[in-house]
């Protein structure tokens, strides 16, 4: 059964940088797109960024591109998301995902297979 766990969450001032790391145990994620997805206090889940299964495709949300970089270390079955120019909009509870779909399917139709269990991104001054 394959897990996932997410780390590298903190508190971090406006204006810093976060890296993300999603680690996976059970399956190798070689054979899995990945996404991220955020879910602030009162707000529905959303995604973020998800990555193809060899890492050729990336997709976006508005409010994070530029900022935001998705990547794998298929060898190291590990995900990363780099933050960047964190705002404080960008706190919420971050999640890792995996699934067989596309990046678009999983990223805005939230077309997942496993969770990870999440880690806390604080921005603030």
């Amino acid at each position: 059964q394959l897990q996932l766990v997410e780390s590298g969450g903190g508190l971090v001032q406006p204006g810093g940088s976060l890296r993300l790391s999603c680690a996976a145990s059970g399956f190798g994620l070689e054979d899995y797109v990945i996404g991220w997805f955020r879910q602030a206090p009162g707000k529905e889940r959303e995604g973020i960024s998800c990555i193809s299964v060899r890492g050729f495709v990336t997709y976006y949300a508005d409010s994070v591109k530029g900022r935001f970089t998705v990547s794998r270390d298929n060898a190291r079955n590990t995900v990363y998301l780099q933050m960047n120019t964190l705002k404080p909009e960008d706190t919420a509870l971050y999640f890792c995902a995996a699934g067989g779909t596309t990046v678009q399917a999983m990223c805005v139709s939230l077309t997942v297979d496993t969770w990870g269990q999440g880690t806390q991104v604080t921005v603030s001054s």
